[in-house]
């Protein structure tokens, strides 16, 4: 298990990409998942961070196959989105 300053690192670099839809998507990855994660998916995760974010947005969205790297379970979970969280007002929107 990380330390809290690394896992603070983590959150950080998860939420400041510099798109909503990556922050959403990787922050929101590391905010349901981050904290059960073993060393093992700390590195992976941290080494996924060093991606770029389109890449990142379309393994995840599935629009782009995942390299050999990447493939498991870790990015089996983050392909299934369900920890994305829709803004209040954002699906009455038309």
């Amino acid at each position: 298990m990380a330390d809290e300053a690394h896992l603070r690192k983590l959150y950080f670099r998860s939420w400041h990409r510099g798109t909503r839809e990556a922050d959403a998507i990787i922050g929101g990855f590391f905010d349901k998942y981050g904290s059960s994660w073993n060393e093992e998916e700390n590195a992976w995760f941290e080494r996924l961070l060093n991606e770029q974010d389109v890449d990142i947005m379309g393994w995840a969205m599935g629009t782009i196959e995942v390299p050999e790297s990447f493939q498991g379970p870790m990015m089996d979970v983050m392909r299934k989105l369900d920890y994305i969280s829709v803004p209040k007002g954002i699906e009455d929107m038309d």
